[in-house]
């Protein structure tokens, strides 16, 4: 298979007509190999508009829909990233010359992905989804949704900081972009999406008599 050629329409055809206007974006996306990003089986499938398996049950986020999270963080160059259960973006954050860290709660997961983030330059932690390694993020990501509001995501980010993730608190999801302030936190909400959603970050059901 030609992946180079399946990149180029998957940018053209997925991505750029998807309001992604964002040059820099767009020229990272056409030199990361997303075939590297899951399963190998599954590779045959990475550039298909599908949330392709990687390992344990997680999946790839859609392209389209990675791509406009990262439109919306406004990243820059020397910034540094958190990424989430997010190994793709990790990669394409990194083409783009940020300073990145790919979190993973399940070794199987990098194990699959691991070769491909040590590549890129991408530094990789293995730690519960719901505890960010490190704090002062400029940028976190993710490319699972989360059932409720990420709390402990926004508390690790800096002042200024933001996070792009989808909320999905049941079959439909909207992805929202959060900017830590001094005073609080401001959300904006940008596009319908329902990747699948992290089971750590899922509560568990409450009971009430």
């Amino acid at each position: 298979m030609d992946y180079a050629a399946a990149r180029k329409v998957m940018v053209d055809s997925q991505v750029r007509v998807n309001d992604v206007t964002d040059r820099t974006l767009q020229a990272a996306l056409m030199t990361v190999p997303r075939e590297r990003y899951c399963a190998p089986d599954q590779a045959f499938a990475a550039y298909g508009e599908v949330e392709v398996e990687i390992a344990a049950g997680r999946r790839l986020m859609q392209a389209r829909e990675v791509s406009k999270l990262i439109q919306a963080l406004d990243a820059r160059e020397g910034e540094t990233a958190l990424a989430i259960a997010g190994p793709y973006a990790a990669a394409v954050l990194a083409a783009m010359k940020l300073s990145v860290t790919a979190q993973e709660s399940e070794a199987s997961v990098l194990d699959v992905v691991g070769p491909a983030l040590a590549e890129a330059g991408v530094a990789s932690a293995v730690a519960p989804l719901s505890q960010p390694a490190g704090q002062d993020w400029d940028i976190i990501v993710s490319e699972g949704a989360v059932a409720v509001r990420p709390t402990a995501w926004l508390a690790a980010l800096r002042v200024g900081g933001r996070l792009a993730v989808v909320e999905r608190p049941g079959p439909n999801g909207r992805a929202v972009l959060y900017v830590k302030g001094r005073e609080g936190v401001s959300r904006r909400e940008l596009f319908d999406a329902a990747p699948p959603v992290l089971a750590e970050m899922t509560p568990a059901p409450a009971f009430a008599l």
